[in-house]
């Protein structure tokens, strides 16, 4: 690692943590030429997750996407921000382990839906509402009758 005081060639590692998540590794090294110290972060690079829209164009996978959607959907419902930034965090490994380069968004959506399902009803169908494009009543009526029905049957 090249030393960003004198640039010379060679340090050596002080010390090294984990961070928060365990995604990186913080390394605290000293120039073996100037003795400075400095830090370091070593952290796997991942190729982009492609999400495919429903228009076919294609952009990067962005989890600040999937966060500002369910906090919109939990608005005034009393659900932390940790659990949100959990939920979006197990939606990102889910989709990193399931796809290698394209995901529809389509199949985010729902994934979203069946996690914010089991965090928290009312939001569901906020995010539902939104998602699903509900265009009547009587839509909007038809999901809580699924969710109705499916809490009567145990689930």
């Amino acid at each position: 690692m090249r030393c960003p005081y004198c640039d010379f060639l060679e340090s050596k590692v002080i010390d090294s943590r984990r961070t928060e998540g365990d995604y990186e590794i913080r390394r605290r090294r000293e120039c073996m030429e100037c003795g400075h110290r400095f830090t370091t972060y070593e952290k796997v690079e991942e190729l982009p997750l492609m999400v495919i829209k429903k228009d076919g164009a294609r952009e990067i996978f962005e989890r600040s996407k999937i966060i500002n959607g369910l906090v919109r959907a939990c608005e005034k419902r009393p659900v932390a921000y940790e659990n949100l930034e959990r939920l979006a965090e197990e939606i990102e490994s889910q989709l990193r382990s399931q796809f290698d380069r394209e995901v529809n968004s389509s199949y985010i959506g729902e994934l979203v839906m069946e996690k914010l399902r089991k965090l928290d009803e009312v939001a569901y169908v906020r995010f539902a509402s939104v998602y699903r494009q509900f265009s009547d009543v009587g839509n909007f009526l038809k999901e809580l009758e699924k969710l109705v029905g499916n809490n009567g049957n145990g689930q």
